[in-house]
């Protein structure tokens, strides 16, 4: 199973789209500040938190629904659900 995730900075509330597989081990990377030290979420904010998933049966279809996302109708969606307006998936 694959999951497609945004994450938002607690320090600024900057977010990130990505997918991954193993969702918990990809969260940890973010917030370890020696994973990558050229890292967009290194480089852009501390904490970092789950604030949204979508799960997929394959990487293909996750890989599709981060693009979706990261486009502009797809940032307005995930605007929408992180001021309140929308689904109630949102974790916080």
């Amino acid at each position: 199973m694959f999951q497609v995730y945004v994450i938002r900075a607690s320090t600024n509330g900057k977010i990130y789209i990505g997918q991954t597989e193993d969702i918990a081990k990809r969260l940890d990377q973010h917030n370890n500040r020696n994973f990558d030290k050229r890292a967009y979420t290194k480089l852009n904010g501390k904490d970092w938190k789950i604030v949204y998933t979508e799960e997929y049966q394959t990487r293909s279809e996750a890989l599709k629904r981060e693009n979706e996302l990261k486009s502009h109708r797809g940032r307005d969606f995930i605007k929408n659900l992180l001021s309140g307006v929308g689904s109630s998936t949102v974790e916080q």
